[in-house]
């Protein structure tokens, strides 16, 4: 969380204002537009729905005045009871067959069958060739029954896929059982009478029995189009609804409710049982109760698509004259390396922007005109503090030095004393030369060798001093009393404590564009505290074994000054294994840093 309110916090005031606009319009038009299209969609629900329960109602009217029709027929049927005799087949046959064709959108097939299984039909010669298996099983179910009872859907050779409305009937002087009016009536047409009103695009429909069989038929003469909405089986022909979705709908309540069909959400509106026995239940598909709100979402959209472009003109204006601006103060102030070079931005206006930009140029001048007066005074200060560490000549070095000449003109060893004394000045020679304070590397080592005959002459061979410089080092340019300061401490606080001869190893190379100088002594070494407590001599007081106040401190200030922070010592060391000091300075030739001055 803290991440993502960084990041956030990251970015600039256009992108934080756009965002802050879009998500207000997101949620302004975006709430406003949901509740208004769910209202609208609500309404135009509620009133599909309620126009479906009326057509529900004037359908299961139309079935109950269909099954009326029925009775007619089949009590018609049953008062001619003589037609079961003996003799009277043909005349039955026209009998059913006259009342078939009064009735042929609605009957299929009409029987007459006697109490012995004799079946007399509407088409006689067809029955005869393929018959039909359930007429025995209706006689049987007739025999138990008092009534008129209506058959479960099944597929009859006469008729297809029928239902069939059976009468038994009875002999009007002895009241026994004399045979049954049978008629299948034509599931085709009965389903092509309602798809007529409820088959569309958008909706279809199905009749169930109360016993989960499906009354409504398979018309291959109707487009695909108008069963793709339910769920058939079309492994079989004619293609079945699903099992598992009758009985959901069956399971459904009376009224409207949602299932799944084949291609989404469908909301079903399922009425009571007619006297048929039967459910009628009208299926819509869900997107349809939004295809006619499109002028809805058309006049959000429109509004929106205005608001946005506001939105946008907005963001311009704010990036026009407040945020360009300030990025261009931002991108000034990001590119101020060198305070030589005045940054400055051209102020127009006397708003706050132009305010802005004048108190930044003066703030610039007021800047640069500190750093000349800070660079100047710093300038001074580095002359000066040279010229101090030159006249820094410690004098217990001079009574050193003198006292061993003394000693060695004592002893008429006059070639010592004339080298001696020829080195003592050449080494200060060296130190008082103020014309500069950058040398070569060659005159460095020079001076350092000097010192070292000094120290040999008073120590003896207490130690040895080892000199490996790379040839293309030496005109490398290095500041005055970098090495020497560095020996002495080696020889006085590394070396001479020593009851051994100790060794003191200088090595230069060049890698890349760095000047790299190791000073190796195998002297006393130090731990960690005294390895630390180096860096603080700038603030003790010089030890009279000094040749000048130069100590390591000031040697580390120093080349930072000059040439860096990224420059200076790094010092390693071990009790009693010795310390190496290495030296990092930048590979310039002297050359070009005289040319420079």
């Amino acid at each position: 969380m803290k991440a993502l309110i960084s990041w956030f916090g990251s970015w600039g005031m256009l992108a934080k204002h756009f965002l802050f606009l879009s998500l207000g319009t997101l949620v302004l038009l975006g709430g406003l537009g949901w509740i208004n299209l769910r209202e609208a969609e609500g309404l135009f629900r509620r009133q599909v729905v309620s126009d479906a329960q009326i057509i529900i109602d004037r359908t299961n009217l139309y079935m109950n005045a269909y099954l009326d029709n029925v009775q007619n027929i089949l009590m018609l049927i049953s008062t001619r009871e003589d037609l079961l005799n003996e003799g009277k087949e043909k005349e039955a046959a026209d009998v059913l067959r006259s009342y078939a064709n009064m009735n042929r959108t609605l009957y299929k097939s009409l029987y007459l069958v006697g109490e012995d299984g004799h079946v007399i039909s509407n088409s006689q010669t067809t029955f005869d060739i393929i018959g039909n298996p359930q007429i025995p099983i209706l006689l049987t179910k007739a025999k138990q029954t008092y009534g008129m009872f209506i058959t479960e859907p099944y597929q009859s050779p006469m008729s297809g896929k029928t239902v069939a409305f059976v009468l038994p009937i009875q002999s009007s002087s002895t009241k026994l059982f004399k045979g049954i009016a049978v008629v299948e009536i034509d599931l085709v047409q009965l389903t092509n009478l309602i798809a007529q009103f409820m088959n569309t695009k958008n909706q279809t429909f199905a009749i169930i029995t109360n016993k989960k069989n499906v009354v409504h038929s398979f018309d291959a003469g109707l487009p695909l189009s108008s069963y793709r909405l339910l769920p058939y089986n079309t492994s079989v022909f004619p293609p079945e609804l699903d099992a598992g979705f009758v009985d959901k709908v069956s399971e459904l309540p009376l009224g409207a409710a949602e299932i799944t069909g084949s291609e989404g959400d469908l909301v079903a509106v399922k009425s009571g049982m007619n006297k048929l026995g039967w459910y009628f239940i009208a299926f819509y598909e869900n997107s349809f109760f939004y295809q006619n709100i499109r002028s809805l979402y058309r006049n959000f959209s429109t509004a929106g698509v205005f608001w946005i472009f506001l939105v946008l003109i907005s963001t311009y204006m704010i990036s026009r004259y407040i945020t360009l601006p300030v990025r261009t103060l931002v991108a000034k102030m990001d590119r101020v390396r060198d305070m030589e070079v005045l940054h400055t931005l051209h102020a127009t206006g006397n708003d706050e922007i132009g305010r802005l930009a004048r108190s930044y140029n003066a703030m610039m001048e007021r800047i640069h005109h500190l750093l000349q007066e800070t660079k100047e005074a710093e300038r001074r200060k580095k002359h000066f503090e040279l010229k101090m560490l030159q006249s820094q000549i410690a004098p217990h070095f001079l009574y050193n030095t003198l006292a061993c000449i003394s000693s060695l003109a004592k002893q008429h060893k006059i070639d010592e004393v004339r080298e001696t004394i020829k080195t003592l000045v050449g080494l200060l020679s060296f130190s008082f030369d103020k014309s500069t304070e950058f040398v070569t590397l060659a005159d460095e080592l020079e001076g350092l060798r000097m010192y070292a005959y000094i120290q040999k002459v008073r120590y003896g061979d207490k130690f040895t001093m080892e000199i490996d410089a790379a040839s293309e080092t030496l005109s490398k340019t290095i500041l005055k009393l970098t090495l020497q300061p560095l020996v002495e401490n080696a020889i006085f606080h590394g070396i001479v404590p020593l009851k051994r001869e100790g060794t003191i190893r200088i090595r230069t190379k060049c890698v890349k564009d760095k000047l790299i100088i190791t000073i190796r002594d195998n002297g006393l070494g130090m731990n960690s505290e005294v390895l630390n407590s180096l860096f603080e001599e700038r603030h003790k007081a010089p030890s009279k074994h000094r040749f000048t106040g130069i100590g390591i401190m000031n040697v580390q200030e120093r080349i930072g000054l000059h040439f860096g922070t990224e420059y200076g010592l790094s010092i390693f060391s071990r009790p009693e294994s010795g310390t190496l000091i290495r030296i990092e300075l930048p590979a310039v030739e002297h050359e070009q840093v005289e040319k420079t001055k």
